[in-house]
């Protein structure tokens, strides 16, 4: 593996002695879902082959040193005065992790880390997580600590939660540890679980592309996230053993306004929103089972329709990509069987798409990129990728 080999040489450069261990963890986006957690919905999303390599070495004092690769960029810290500190940017990540196996009474000493991506975490492809997760499983190896997998996920949560002060997202963590190759990973937020769903279509290639358009909060996400909003969703909930999860959402409309009258126009639209992702997750995931590309197209084409129109999730640069996707091949002879499909990603309103198409149309979704940078002025950057596996521990 080359890159293991290039960040091996890089810790040998920079500490005058090999990495110990070197962990390496995917990058990830999610398809559909990604909004919903809050009121413990589901998350379908895709690791992929965009690798982020750790690589860790003991020091005999209590130091900490994180180097990062490609930014030529170096930080340092203690283990007895760990702190957040903004400037750290990247660093703080690799912090959380250290801060998580303290806090739950794991002994550690120094430790000197290396970081390795070609693509840095600004770009919004799972990075940040790729590295905390490469790094948990690096520090449980270099120190042969007796820590289960859930552990290591309770160490990765305090983390975030604690020393970082962000939500903990499962489906974040469970793309990056449990995913597989040409498969999906549909994390379950009621049960805390997750389960691989195949996507191998050999003739669909998956392009990620950065449209760089600048992040705009248009409203506050919070706002539809409240204890209160969460409880009526859960009145709107009704079991159904035939389906995925069994649950569905009520999709009475007399029923489901009665139950959303007592919360204003907006959040009542929003949380309908919500109530639509489950619908085409569960969609997804029942056609991608039965190899259905078409299928699971058309939940995609709606779930950004949805969240476009009624969530506010999009802008005009994003919605013209996507527009000019459907219209490279319409598949005209079977409307309902679309042949591409794209979506926005990226947590609170950013600036990622994926799209999947044929191969054969690559050239001219390329040409389009070409023409948005000519109308908009940004340049978007397009990385092809592929349903990569989950972390794996280089000794």
């Amino acid at each position: 593996m080359e890159q293991a080999d290039f960040t091996r040489n890089e810790h040998l450069q920079e500490y005058q002695v090999k990495p110990a261990v070197i962990a390496v963890a995917n990058g990830r986006f999610h398809l559909i879902g990604e909004h919903t957690w809050f009121a413990k919905d589901k998350t379908l999303s895709m690791a992929v082959d965009l690798p982020v390599f750790v690589a860790v070495s003991k020091r005999q004092d209590v130091s900490l040193r994180f180097y990062f690769s490609q930014l030529k960029d170096r930080k340092r810290g203690t283990l007895t005065a760990l702190k957040f500190r903004k400037e750290d940017r990247w660093a703080n990540a690799l912090k959380a992790i250290v801060y998580g196996f303290i806090s739950g009474g794991f002994d550690l000493s120094g430790i000197d880390f290396t970081v390795y991506s070609q693509v840095l975490p600004s770009a919004g492809c799972g990075i940040t997580t790729a590295i905390k997760v490469a790094t948990a499983y690096a520090i449980r190896k270099l120190f042969n600590l007796q820590c289960s997998d859930s552990q290591l996920l309770q160490v990765i949560e305090r983390g975030n939660k604690i020393f970082l002060n962000l939500e903990n997202y499962m489906a974040d963590y469970f793309s990056a540890i449990y995913s597989k190759e040409n498969s999906l990973v549909l994390t379950d937020y009621s049960t805390g679980s997750c389960d691989l769903v195949p996507f191998n279509f050999e003739d669909k290639i998956i392009l990620l592309t950065d449209t760089k358009v600048p992040r705009v909060e248009i409203w506050n996400e919070e706002t539809i996230q409240q204890p209160e909003n969460v409880l009526l969703l859960g009145e709107l909930k009704e079991r159904k053993s035939n389906v995925y999860g069994g649950w569905v959402y009520e999709e009475n409309p007399s029923e489901v306004n009665d139950v959303l009258s007592v919360v204003p126009e907006d959040t009542r639209r929003r949380l309908q929103c919500i109530m639509r992702e489950h619908k085409y997750v569960l969609e997804a995931q029942k056609s991608l089972m039965a190899g259905e590309f078409g299928g699971f197209a058309r939940a995609v084409i709606h779930s950004y329709k949805n969240m476009r129109e009624d969530y506010e999730l999009s802008c005009p640069e994003i919605d013209w990509i996507l527009k000019r996707l459907q219209e490279i091949n319409p598949n005209a002879q079977d409307s309902r069987n679309p042949v591409s499909c794209g979506r926005i990603t990226g947590k609170g309103f950013g600036r990622m798409t994926y799209t999947i198409m044929n191969r054969s149309d690559e050239q001219a979704f390329r040409k389009t990129l070409a023409e948005y940078e000519r109308i908009f002025g940004f340049k978007a950057s397009c990385y092809e990728v592929r349903p990569a596996g989950g972390v794996q521990v280089i000794e």
